[in-house]
C-alpha cells in the first residue's frame, strides 16, 4: 500500500525558515542546532532531538507515529522565530 505522502530522499536545503540558532541563542557552536528549513521540493526539514522514545506512550489517540518516523522537539521560540517565513495554507 503506497503512503498519500511519502518524503523525497533526493530534495534539497533551499533555505532556512526563521533565524540561525546562533542567533536565537540555541547552540554552543560545538554540539546540536535545532532548525527549521525548506526543501527545494516545498517540504519542511527540522532540525531537533530525537525524544520518540519519551513520547510515544504518550500520543494523543488520534496521532501514530510510523516505524520511519520520529517524535522531534525543538525550542518554541525556533518555530516562532519561522512564522513570519511560512506561507498562509
Amino acid at each position: 500500500m503506497t503512503r498519500p505522502w511519502e518524503a523525497d530522499r533526493t530534495a534539497s536545503f533551499t533555505r532556512r525558515l526563521g533565524k540561525s540558532p546562533a542567533e536565537l541563542g540555541h547552540t554552543n557552536d560545538r554540539d546540536g542546532c535545532p532548525d527549521i528549513w525548506q526543501l527545494d521540493n516545498g517540504d519542511i526539514a527540522v532540525i531537533g532531538r530525537d525524544l520518540t522514545s519519551a513520547y510515544l506512550e504518550r500520543l494523543p489517540a488520534d496521532a501514530k507515529v510510523a516505524a520511519d518516523e520520529r517524535i522531534v522537539i525543538i525550542p518554541g521560540t525556533t518555530l516562532s522565530a519561522a512564522k513570519a517565513d511560512i506561507p498562509d495554507a
